[in-house]
């Protein structure tokens, strides 16, 4: 979900473990995310994590076969932002970010979101990925399927090296992607409340892996154990709140900073949080009442009636609501941050929580 905006670009000489060309992290993916590091040395560190992060993507993906190969790293040659890794390598800062397990921990992340994307992509018949053809789309879905599947066997190789709890996270982390799949699938059941449904649904496919990358860091680079649990908290609830975050872009945004043009999921019928909030709410003004009589057609791949329904999203209470519950997990987020350190580390945290709150302002 939380997947778009950057392309990690450039060739470094030199490199190993793939023996060839190889995408270069650059601060230009901090800013993608809202990341503040103000030590150099925090900066150098997290970077070089990323590098070599993206050396071992490729090498891990590399088949006997040239054509799993070849389809195994579409998506990891269309770039991404990387956030997963970048929270291993922010995790690690409160130990010691240069131990031997943290690049092949962020790697295990990083293959396994990638693994989702292929599935992803089947379930939602897209035509496009990362701003490349999808793998489905340039293959077929049954393709799609098996090179996510052997995405997923890769990281869970890669994760038996880190030791039996690795593997143990790993799959349970694997299990809450599935069931939050499911239930996104599925819908709410009689009696569900909505809003509660899509909140637990972001939670499982999003905020679950995101938990584990935070811990993933800071477990392989030797942090107290107190100090690994508040980071798994807190990527949890950042997760959940990048992607409420952008759900409120879809809406609001007049560009294409959500990575998509803005009001898509209204037009594909996607029932995100503001339109959740607005299809429960009880208000009796025109506006509201008329937003409500729009919303409950479903998708609007009606122009006319798309825009109109955008302009009363933009100014109804529904947004203001949404708004305020991102801002709640952004600060539930920081608050999670309390058991560790000050230090340059725990601020750059702390950034993403600023950016999150000012982005959707």
């Amino acid at each position: 979900m939380v997947d778009s905006v950057v392309n990690p670009a450039g060739e470094r000489s030199g490199a190993s473990g793939s023996g060839g060309r190889r995408g270069r992290a650059s601060t230009s993916q901090f800013g993608a995310v809202g990341l503040n590091l103000v030590d150099p040395r925090v900066e150098a560190s997290v970077l070089d994590v990323l590098d070599t992060v993206e050396v071992e993507l490729r090498a891990s993906v590399a088949s006997a076969d040239p054509f799993v190969t070849e389809a195994a790293r579409h998506l990891v040659e269309a770039g991404g932002k990387r956030f997963r890794p970048l929270l291993v390598a922010l995790g690690a800062q409160f130990g010691d970010p240069s131990g031997p397990q943290v690049v092949p921990a962020a790697v295990v992340m990083e293959l396994t979101h990638l693994a989702t994307l292929y599935h992803d992509d089947v379930m939602d018949e897209a035509a496009v990925r990362r701003g490349a053809p999808s793998a489905n789309s340039r293959w077929t879905n049954s393709v799609a399927i098996l090179v996510g599947d052997y995405l997923f066997a890769r990281a869970a190789d890669i994760a038996a090296d880190l030791g039996p709890e690795a593997v143990r996270l790993q799959a349970r982390t694997f299990a809450r992607l599935v069931h939050g799949q499911i239930a996104e699938t599925v819908g709410p059941r009689a009696g569900d409340d909505p809003v509660t449904h899509y909140l637990n649904v972001i939670a499982e496919k999003t905020g679950s892996l995101i938990a584990t990358s935070a811990r993933f860091g800071g477990m392989f680079g030797g942090a107290p154990a107190e100090h690994v649990e508040a980071l798994a908290g807190y990527g949890e609830t950042i997760g959940v709140a990048f992607q409420l975050s952008d759900d409120l872009l879809d809406i609001a945004s007049e560009s294409v900073e959500s990575g998509k043009t803005p009001g898509t999921d209204l037009r594909e019928g996607v029932p995100t949080l503001p339109v959740l909030y607005a299809r429960a709410a009880d208000d009796s003004d025109a506006s509201s009442t008329r937003l409500r009589e729009i919303l409950a057609t479903g998708p609007l791949t009606d122009d006319a009636l798309h825009a109109e329904a955008l302009g009363l999203l933009r100014e109804s209470p529904a947004l203001k609501r949404a708004r305020e519950t991102v801002r709640s997990y952004a600060e539930d987020a920081r608050a999670r941050l309390a058991p560790l350190p000050q230090g340059p580390s725990r601020q750059a945290l702390e950034s993403l929580c600023d950016y999150i709150a000012d982005r959707t302002s």
